[in-house]
């Protein structure tokens, strides 16, 4: 991932609504989610989720796909997983002895 891009990325995260919408994604990934349960789960009109769900697929964290009458919204996972590699490239200055409590609390994720 490039500076621009991780601005960018950075930029759509920095709104509690989208903040929310993509944690919310990333809980219901792969399977994803359809914009009017979204906004019922957000408690946000469908409307302005919209607004903020087209903010998040521009900086291409969220993906959707029409099924049926409705709209399915899918976290992007491996763009969220390059925008943390990419703050976390130079980590620790190569002492991997500091990164150690931050894969500790990575690796609890799959736990």
């Amino acid at each position: 991932m490039e500076s621009e891009e991780a601005l960018l990325a950075l930029a759509a995260l920095a709104q509690p609504t989208r903040l929310d919408a993509v944690r919310c994604l990333v809980r219901c990934a792969p399977d994803g989610i359809a914009a009017g349960v979204l906004a019922e789960r957000l408690a946000v009109p469908a409307n302005t989720l919209s607004s903020h769900l087209n903010v998040l697929a521009q900086a291409g964290l969220v993906r959707s796909e029409r099924s049926g009458r409705s709209i399915v919204y899918r976290a992007s996972l491996d763009r969220l997983r390059g925008l943390i590699l990419f703050l976390l490239e130079d980590c620790c200055a190569g002492r991997a002895d500091l990164c150690d409590p931050l894969l500790a609390d990575l690796a609890a994720c799959r736990a």
